[in-house]
Order: C-alpha cells, then structure tokens, then sequence
C-alpha cells in the first residue's frame, strides 16, 4: 500500500468495480494478456519471487539445525525460537520489498515520462491544431504581403523621387518638412518590383534618378515608413536638390 501510494497518490475510484463487456471477450484478454508490458510485468513478478524465495530460504537454513531439535527443547524455548526466525525472515523480505519498491517507483516514473512524451507526427498534428498549417500560414502571409505591397504602390505617386540601381532596385523618397524632420522611404523593391514603382513614377511624371551606391544603403537599412538615416542625409539632399531645380526650370 505503502509503495502504491508513493507512486499514484491516494486515489479512491470506483471506475474499476464497473462492468466492461470488452473485458469478456477473450480475443482483447489475450492481447492483453501477451502484451509487452504485460510481459514484463509477469517477468518482474517471477524475478521478485525468485528473489524472496531465495532470502527466505536462506534465512530458514541457516538456522535449521536448531529448527531440527524443537521436539528435544521445552515449549516455551521452541517457540521463542520460532518467533524469532519468523521474525527474522521476515524483516529481511520486508527489506527486499523496500528495495525492489524503491526500484519500481524510480523505473515506473521513468516509463512515465517516457510514455507521456510525444511522437514527432503527434508533435506536428498538435502544432496544426494550435498554430494552424503551414499551407494555410503560408496562404495568409502571402495575401498579407500582397496587400502590405498594394498600400506601398499607393504611396509611390507622393514620393519626390525615385532612387535606382537602375535595374534591380528602387527606392521612394518623399521630404515634407511639416510630417517629418527627414525623407521617408514610402516604398522600395527589387527586380519586378522595382519595375513596377518606375511604371508608376513615369506616369506620375517623378523623377528618376540613377545613384547605385545610396540605392543600395536605403534598400538594405531603411523600412518602408522610417526616415533615412542622418549619414544618408547629405546624399539625399543633393537629390532632392537636383529634382527641385528640375522642377522649377
């Protein structure tokens, strides 16, 4: 009792005492019967019995020269005897139950731990249900970049100017002294969209200028939104300078 409850705790259930009719068919007793772990419970139970058998046995020999003479000794000396190797043996059993429980309770915690761990597809379905698939995710992030893209291509016809590569990159810039203290980069991309904010610069009539070098700093260190940095402000001032000179000629 003692190890049982070290074990599970105190647990009083009357979930056992009801009737399984599963439990009569023969075929699921059998399963049961020959499972792993059943086996190895049987195992064990043959193992500690071996074990006592043994203790028991040897501690009933070792005074079995005085078991053989009972019947030549006084009654109450016979059986002060025999209390005492009852006594004795049984200490020693209850001393190898102590031990055989102690391992038990360390492997039965283990196997528990082991039990409750997750396969890797129980991990992956788990994930979907609480995160959702990958498939859906990967739908939903694309439909929030294409929109994050349609407000960005939106903003293109405000910009002053439109800083290139020429080719592979293009960057937006628009300078209100009232909103902001800098330029503000309202959109950027590379290759195809690149293209598409020089399409919508030349139908809005905004300048384009070539600069490869500052192109490539407010690409790779400016968010769509942020303002440049002040080391990128000498250069894009003499942009903006070039482009205002453009318009008032």
């Amino acid at each position: 009792m003692l190890i049982s409850i070290l074990q599970v705790g105190w647990k009083v259930t009357t979930k056992p005492m009801k009737p399984k009719f599963d439990k009569f068919n023969p075929i699921n007793g059998f399963k049961r019967f020959f499972s792993k772990d059943a086996l190895f419970e049987l195992g064990k139970s043959i193992i500690k019995l071996c074990v006592i058998a043994y203790v028991a046995y040897t501690s009933i020999k070792k005074n079995e020269d005085q078991l053989f003479v009972l019947y030549d000794i006084p009654l109450m000396q016979a059986i002060i005897l025999c209390g005492q190797v009852i006594v004795d043996t049984g200490f020693k059993i209850a001393l190898v139950y102590l031990i055989v429980g102690i391992v038990d309770l360390i492997y039965q915690k283990h196997k528990f731990h082991e039990d409750m761990k997750m396969t890797k597809q129980e991990v992956k379905d788990e994930y979907k249900n609480t995160e959702g698939s990958p498939e859906v995710k990967g739908k939903q992030r694309q439909k929030m970049q294409e929109a994050s893209r349609r407000r960005m291509m939106q903003d293109v016809p405000k910009a002053d100017v439109i800083i290139t590569n020429p080719t592979h990159l293009s960057v937006a810039l628009k300078y209100d002294s009232d909103e902001a203290k800098a330029p503000v980069v309202l959109a950027k991309g590379e290759d195809y969209l690149a293209l598409k904010i020089r399409e919508v610069a030349k139908e809005n009539q905004i300048e384009i200028v070539e600069n490869k070098p500052l192109a490539r700093m407010l690409y790779a260190n400016v968010d769509i939104g942020e303002e440049i940095p002040p080391e990128l402000y000498q250069a894009v001032a003499e942009v903006l300078a070039m482009v205002y000179n453009l318009k008032n000629n």
